[in-house]
């Protein structure tokens, strides 16, 4: 298996780095267009305009594969969100249909806006209050990938350890993936990851830079940076991929693009690795 790959619980290739496409409008399919220039080979979106572009990345896409990239070469994830999560002006589906409608009304869309005939990822964009609504939610998502819709599915932030184990137990398709905000508020989801970890479920994380500035500016991942002559980010990104972590990144730069997947290029020592992790307890 190569470095830069990590196979998940369903069987399913995913980079150890993706590309995330949050907040970045029209920009979108430039931006996409250049990471996939660059090199990234996995892309994250959701169906929520709010946030998302999604038509931008199927943009983006289409001409990569106009230009000989292979469909089967990407790890192709979006999100159903729910109507809480949505701009009420721009809802991507029926808000008055049942809720099993609204995610395959969604998954339609999704489809539509990506050109593409299946997903890789399919993942709730975060957990319904209401745990049978959650669950009228997910086997509907279920069903997408039964029919061969998607390959795998997920969840995103969700932060409790208790209704992500539920949710495992219950569930008929297990979620493969669980993408989460890392920053210390949620103590870095210790118990989660370990969860993940034994289980084979694949923890993406997000915001990971933005949100860790003081970790970036620590002594002890100068020093590391300095005697691997590599930049305090590539370090933290090194770091979490060699314990099973799949960061996204979103930057905009082709050189912090090029630095990100740069980070396969080497690798930190046990002890390394060791010292990093003392400063996320």
């Amino acid at each position: 298996m190569q470095d830069d790959v990590v196979i998940s619980s369903a069987g399913v290739a995913m980079p150890r780095l993706i590309y995330g496409t949050a907040w970045k409008k029209e920009r979108t399919a430039e931006w996409v267009a250049l990471a996939l220039a660059q090199g990234f080979r996995g892309i994250d979106t959701a169906c929520q305009p709010k946030h998302y572009y999604e038509p931008g990345v199927g943009e983006a896409l289409h001409a990569a594969f106009e230009l000989g990239l292979g469909r089967e070469q990407i790890y192709l994830q979006t999100k159903f969100t729910p109507l809480s999560g949505q701009d009420p002006l721009q809802v991507p589906y029926d808000p008055r249909a049942a809720l099993d409608r609204q995610v395959s009304q969604s998954f339609q869309k999704s489809r539509d806006n990506l050109r593409t005939d299946y997903l890789d990822g399919l993942v709730l964009h975060s957990p319904l209050a209401d745990k049978q609504e959650l669950m009228t939610v997910w086997r509907a998502m279920e069903h997408i990938v039964l029919s061969g819709g998607a390959r795998q599915l997920g969840i995103s932030n969700c932060y409790d350890p208790a209704l992500f184990k539920s949710l495992y137990e219950t569930a008929t398709v297990k979620p493969a993936v669980l993408q989460n905000r890392f920053y210390a508020d949620s103590h870095y989801d210790t118990e989660l990851r370990k969860f993940c970890r034994a289980h084979g479920v694949i923890y993406q994380s997000f915001w990971t830079l933005t949100a860790n500035p003081g970790i970036l500016a620590n002594a002890v991942i100068a020093a590391l940076a300095d005697r691997y002559r590599r930049t305090p980010a590539q370090i933290l990104f090194r770091y979490l991929t060699q314990v099973g972590v799949v960061p996204l990144t979103g930057t905009t730069s082709a050189q912090h693009m090029r630095e990100d997947l740069a980070i396969f290029e080497f690798e930190l020592t046990q002890d390394d690795c060791a010292g990093v992790e003392r400063l996320l307890g």
